[in-house]
């Protein structure tokens, strides 16, 4: 690991307001900025005459967040061309504008066009070069895979903790660094807010950062440029086909974070190779370490103990045995722990820190999350929304009480990959007693057309259902269909606290919707002697 000296600058403290930083300050509160030619250095990047010394003071790619002094990057979307949008950066106050486009020499307001090969990869370095290159400064650990990024990532995070180091957390569910904590409008910040997030964690002594790695944010390279100390994948299935079209494309975006991000292969990678995806990724990076339960990896356990209250095992490693304790539950959850020991190994902590960081993380939001309001039956709300996701889900509440019957309740995104819905019904059918089906974030699509495509997949499997397109009047269905012993299964959503609907967005949060309809059912809370499971 590369440690650069003490910084001598300073950043905004915007993060208090929740938003990431811009500029560089000194002591005093006057702002430093940086000249164009050196934000653009290393880039393949034509600058006009006499550009090259103008003063720079933000990066931004969104137009709508663009102050005085910025240097706006036009970049191509999904849905939009940033093109589109340099007029109103302009008026916001940017000072030069990057496309890939050839364009004028001036746009209005004589402010300059520099033509870039690689609008993304040129966005990344420019925002690397504004903030002092971060990450020069920092271990960083990235996950990747289908399912299970979020508790991995939370486990790792943990683990540095318990060693008493400070640190940042990037994913599904929020930003977090040791200055405050943000949203998380994306699994993996663009590279210019994290960027901005690992200058934060440098410059109040941090050592360590770990993320999310989307297949979406590696195809769109917003971690060019940075240097992983540890790169694990925890598994591959269907998933993103609306915007990767084919598997192979999928599999290939996640490949990248091994093949190295314009950085280097990372130090280590850690490969869950019982996943035949993970035992490709095999010698892309400088060192391997391999877990897994059916296969001979370096990282194992040949038996472990399940149950409600959580997990028991020892894993065997290259560094000796570890006493793994948590409170996490399930057998997915297994391949889990072990991929963060991996991490907690290849970032060089001792098997009593990774012990205690485990023990330490009680639960991960909206992640096989029980809702306890003294029923007679258990409520579980997960984020599983692929089929993967949701046959793991359904597996470990069967394991767990193969005695009860199994109520699941799901529906699927809209205007996401339409080809994992009769895939997900097919998986309810076969393995619930029961499912509901309703409405996830079903945005402009009709609620029942994508209802009706998870039908197709249930009645292969003749499973019993019901349909009930509002989700709130859904939940209270399931738990008038729940009886003594039974577990419902509210998949989909976990952590999310809001539902997208054609002409809204709703506060929505199945944590809290399910308390509400339990206690209109008379259910005030857990009780000494009462509930599921007492």
């Amino acid at each position: 690991m590369a440690v650069g000296p003490e910084q001598k600058v300073k950043h905004t403290t915007a993060a208090k307001q929740g938003k990431p930083l811009k500029h560089s300050v000194q002591d005093d509160g006057t702002k430093i900025g940086k000249k164009l030619s050196e934000l653009l250095r290393g880039a393949d990047a034509t600058l006009p005459n006499s550009a090259d010394h103008i003063e720079i003071q933000q990066v931004s790619c969104d137009s709508r967040k663009v102050d005085k002094g910025a240097l706006f990057f036009a970049l191509y979307g999904a849905k939009a061309d940033g093109n589109a949008f340099i007029e109103d950066a302009v008026k916001r106050g940017a000072v030069a504008v990057a496309s890939e486009e050839p364009g004028p020499k001036k746009v209005s307001r004589g402010v300059p066009w520099v033509q870039v090969r690689d609008a993304r990869k040129t966005l990344a370095m420019a925002a690397a070069n504004f903030f002092d290159h971060p990450a020069d400064a920092l271990q960083l650990v990235a996950v990747t895979g289908t399912n299970g990024k979020t508790t991995t990532t939370s486990l790792v995070d943990a683990i540095v903790k318990a060693s008493g180091a400070k640190t940042g957390l990037f994913g599904t569910i929020a930003y977090h660094t040791p200055r405050g904590h943000y949203p998380a409008p994306n699994t993996t910040p663009e590279s210019v807010d994290l960027q901005g997030f690992l200058a934060e964690i440098r410059d109040v002594g941090g050592k360590y950062a770990v993320l999310e790695a989307s297949s979406h944010s590696l195809s769109m390279d917003r971690l060019w440029g940075c240097h992983f100390q540890a790169a694990v994948f925890t598994n591959l299935t269907r998933e993103h086909m609306d915007y990767h079209k084919t598997f192979e494309d999928y599999f290939a975006a996640k490949r990248r974070l091994f093949e190295g991000t314009g950085a280097g292969a990372p130090e280590v990678a850690v490969l869950n190779t019982d996943d035949d995806y993970g035992k490709q990724l095999a010698g892309l990076a400088k060192s391997t370490l391999t877990y897994g339960l059916e296969s001979n990896a370096h990282i194992t356990t040949k038996k472990f103990h399940l149950s409600f209250e959580g997990l028991y095992f020892t894993a065997q490693t290259p560094n000796g045995k570890l006493e793994v304790t948590s409170p996490l539950v399930g057998r997915i959850n297994v391949y889990n722990l072990l991929a963060a020991i991996g991490a907690g190994q290849a970032l060089g902590f001792s098997n009593e820190v990774i012990e205690q960081g485990i023990r330490n993380l009680e639960s991960v939001s909206g992640r096989f999350q029980r809702i306890d309001m003294g029923q007679p039956f258990l409520v579980i709300v997960d984020y599983a929304h692929t089929d993967d996701a949701l046959e793991n889900l359904i597996r470990t509440a069967r394991e767990l009480n193969p005695k009860g019957r199994i109520i699941t309740l799901f529906g699927c995104g809209g205007l996401k990959d339409r080809t994992k819905r009769p895939v997900m019904g097919e998986v309810s059918g076969r393995l619930s007693d029961l499912t509901i089906l309703s409405s996830d974030n079903p945005r402009t699509e009709d609620p029942l057309k994508i209802i009706s495509d998870i039908v197709v997949g249930l009645q292969k499997r003749a499973g019993k259902y019901l349909i009930e397109p509002d989700r709130e009047k859904a939940i209270g269905m399931a738990m008038d269909e729940a009886r003594a012993g039974d577990i419902v299964l509210l998949a989909g959503k976990g952590h999310e606290n809001y539902q997208i609907l054609l002409d809204r967005t709703l506060e929505f949060d199945d944590r809290e919707v399910a308390r509400r309809a339990l206690r209109e059912r008379g259910f005030e809370g857990p009780q000494n002697g009462s509930g599921f499971g007492t």
